[in-house]
């Protein structure tokens, strides 16, 4: 009985571990296809693949998109300009949320449960986006570089995981100690908590830095200076003048044989290079992120605890 017992047990865990199998095989073809597919039609002609002759490897291979890539100066600007709003704005993202997030996780910290719900009322609600617009004009950060750096300081899901592994990870016991030794509450976090909290202080970094990366909408809004669009708002320019110019034309619209030929000119060239912009974007991210990938993990679990 008890060897047929095995038996069944292992059929079972092998049917178990093959539909596993079978499902991660899916995801990861379903994940990797658009990957593969974009860097492919970066080095592909951008006619055949608007035609729809390109499934997954280059067809008629041509380095002439990253060639035109190069010349074009306002993608460096916007690289540069994202690049900069991405360290900066994550450091100010990571002084602003640790210290918080280890005052909330203070157990005598008075009214800390009542801050906290304050702090969540802003994940469901807002002033809106012209109130805003207008806050941001009355400060005078309209146009600016800082309204970028200061907007989103503080992510409210980002306090809560972050809090959630001060009060789990770290003894609040040592924490006594250090008042007891005559530690402030500015030397307690800068000598122990923040020195015991790489794993968080990693996590945090990934959570705003991504953020930061693909962030376009908040400067599409406030920004018309064109030398301090980020990288992300050039590539949704590309994008929609590539399917405005083949809307237009599929739809049958009258123009003049020079506005044809220029909405034509126009989606050649945004089709020339928007996969190699695409590329160029994600590719950062994509170089980073296996070495950070542990302390993603950590950064999931952390957020299931309740505290």
């Amino acid at each position: 009985m008890k060897t047929k017992k095995l038996s069944k047990t292992k059929i079972n865990n092998g049917i178990f571990n093959t539909v596993i199998y079978i499902l991660l095989l899916l995801l990861a073809v379903i994940m990797l296809y658009p990957l593969i597919f974009v860097l492919s039609a970066s080095f592909s002609d951008p006619k055949a693949v608007a035609g729809g002759e390109m499934l997954l490897l280059p067809i008629k291979p041509s380095l002439e998109g990253y060639r035109y890539l190069m010349q074009y100066k306002e993608i460096w600007v916007g690289y540069g300009n994202t690049i900069f709003y991405m360290i900066a704005g994550t450091l100010l993202n990571l002084a602003a949320t640790l210290p918080c997030a280890y005052a909330m996780s203070r157990k005598d910290l008075k009214g800390r449960k009542y801050l906290m719900i304050y702090f969540m009322i802003t994940m469901y609600f807002s002033g809106g986006m012209i109130p805003g617009y207008l806050n941001i004009k009355s400060l005078g950060l309209l146009d600016t570089r800082g309204v970028i750096l200061i907007n989103g300081l503080v992510s409210t899901f980002n306090l809560i995981v972050a809090r959630t592994y001060f009060m789990t990870s770290i003894p609040w016991e040592i924490q006594e100690a250090a008042v007891i030794d005559g530690c402030n509450d500015f030397q307690i976090f800068g000598k122990i908590i923040f020195p015991l909290s790489k794993a968080i202080t990693v996590v945090m970094t990934l959570y705003y830095g991504v953020g930061r990366w693909n962030s376009y909408f908040v400067e599409m809004i406030y920004l018309k200076d064109r030398n301090k669009f980020p990288l992300q708002l050039f590539l949704r320019e590309i994008l929609t003048k590539s399917t405005f110019a083949k809307t237009a034309m599929a739809d049958g619209m009258s123009f003049s044989a020079e506005q044809m030929m220029a909405l034509i000119k126009q989606a050649d060239t945004a089709n020339m290079i928007k996969y190699g912009v695409i590329v160029l974007s994600a590719l950062p991210m994509l170089i980073i992120y296996p070495f950070l990938q542990k302390y993603f993990e950590q950064g999931v679990m952390i957020g299931s605890v309740k505290g």
